[in-house]
C-alpha cells in the first residue's frame, strides 16, 4: 500500500491563518437592523389583545400559591380563595405593563460581558432544559453534573454566546433537593457571563439571589438596582 501524499503547501497559499484555539474575545453586541415582520394586521393584533383582557377579567387565572394570591390582592386584583381564581382588571394590567422598561442590562461578573436587552439587540445562548447529553466517547445518556459543567466551560471558551443559559442539561446524579445549589455553583465557577436561576419555587429563587450577591460582592438588596439574573417559568396551561 502506497503512503498518503504529503500535504501540498500550495493549497494553503492565500488562505487566512486559522487559529489554533477558540476565541476568548467577548462576542460583540448584535442588533437587528430591520423592523419585525408584521404577520398580523393591526386590527388582528387588537382583537387578540381585547380577547386576552376579557379572559383575564372574566375567567381569571388559577393561582395555587397563597403568597402569590396575596401579592395579586394587594395590587388590586379580585381573588376568590374558595376556587384560588384571580381576576385582573384591565386598568390593573395596563398599569403594571407601564412599569416594564423598554431596555435593561443584566450585569455579568465580567463587565465586558454584561447582557443588554431591548433596542433590537440579539443575545445568543445555549439550549436549556435538555434531559440528555451526547458525546463521541459515551454516546447518548442522561445528563450529570460533569456534563453540566463541561457545557458551561464550552459556552465560556467558544466566544460565540453572550450568556451561559440555565439548566443546559439536567444533572440527574445530584439529589433534587440540592440540585439547584450545585448548578448555581457551576455557573459561577465555570464562566463569568450572566446565568439563569431556576424558577421553580421561592426557595430556589432566593438561593440564586444569595449566591449571585456573593458572586458580585454585594448584598441581595443591592441586586434590585443592579440585576444579574433571569429565569424562565413555564405554566401548566394558559390559565394555571
Amino acid at each position: 500500500m502506497s503512503e498518503a501524499p504529503a500535504p501540498s503547501r500550495r493549497r494553503d497559499r492565500g488562505r487566512p491563518h486559522r487559529s489554533s484555539g477558540p476565541s476568548l474575545a467577548p462576542l460583540p453586541r448584535l442588533k437587528v437592523p430591520w423592523a419585525p415582520i408584521e404577520v398580523l394586521t393591526p386590527e388582528q393584533v387588537e382583537r387578540i389583545v381585547q380577547a386576552a383582557y376579557r379572559i383575564l377579567e372574566e375567567a381569571g387565572l388559577e393561582i395555587r400559591s397563597a403568597a402569590a394570591r396575596e401579592v395579586f390582592r394587594r395590587a388590586g386584583a379580585s381573588v376568590d380563595e374558595s376556587t384560588q381564581m384571580v381576576r385582573l382588571g384591565r386598568e390593573l394590567i395596563e398599569a403594571q405593563l407601564a412599569h416594564a422598561p423598554p431596555r435593561f442590562v443584566l450585569h455579568a461578573r465580567n463587565p465586558e460581558r454584561h447582557l443588554h436587552v431591548g433596542d433590537n439587540v440579539v443575545n445568543f445562548g445555549p439550549v436549556t432544559g435538555a434531559p440528555h447529553i451526547r458525546d463521541l466517547e459515551r454516546g447518548r445518556r442522561y445528563g450529570d453534573l460533569e456534563a453540566f459543567r463541561n457545557i458551561l466551560k464550552l459556552t465560556q471558551r467558544l466566544g460565540v454566546l453572550h450568556w451561559q443559559g440555565g439548566i443546559v442539561v439536567e444533572p440527574v446524579d445530584v439529589p433534587v433537593a440540592v440540585r439547584h445549589l450545585f448548578t448555581y455553583q457551576a455557573h459561577i465557577e465555570c464562566a463569568d457571563t450572566v446565568w439563569a436561576a431556576r424558577g421553580i419555587g421561592g426557595v430556589q429563587a432566593e438561593d440564586a439571589f444569595a449566591m449571585s450577591a456573593i458572586e458580585h460582592g454585594c448584598t441581595v438588596e443591592e441586586l434590585a438596582s443592579r440585576p444579574t439574573l433571569m429565569t424562565v417559568t413555564n405554566v401548566n396551561s394558559p390559565r394555571r
